[in-house]
């Protein structure tokens, strides 16, 4: 079987980052494309390695951890995974688009008048 889930382990400490590789590494379609100890390293691993899922370290349950935010902002097609090291809690967060839409006027003035309302809502010039 192909390789096909790319992984980026990130976890501290490191006992829970080798629970995390050693659960991996019997999987055939998983592919471990980094380890990261520094969480500063974390972004830039990820521009390097272009994995599906990073799997981090959940220091306060409940409370989504920054990196995520970080992560799902500049990779939006990453998934990650949160691991609590002190507690039985694993979280998955991932990044969506909302599609909102308002029924306009049929028209080239309704077309017109809509682009420029979101004009000067936005505040763009």
């Amino acid at each position: 079987m192909e390789k096909s889930i790319r992984v980026l382990v990130a976890n501290h400490p490191r006992l829970m980052r080798e629970i995390v590789l050693t659960t991996f590494a019997d999987q055939p379609d998983i592919e471990i494309v980094g380890e990261v100890t520094d969480e500063s390293q974390i972004s830039e691993t990820v521009k390097k390695t272009m994995p599906h899922f990073v799997v981090i370290a959940l220091d306060q349950p409940g409370k989504r951890p920054f990196i995520c935010d970080v992560l799902l902002r500049e990779y939006p097609e990453v998934h990650v995974i949160a691991v609590s090291p002190e507690s039985n809690y694993i979280v998955y967060y991932w990044a969506s688009l909302e599609i909102h839409s308002n029924s306009i006027e049929a028209s080239e003035e309704g077309i017109l008048s809509t682009m420029r309302k979101k004009l000067v809502t936005t505040g763009t010039n």
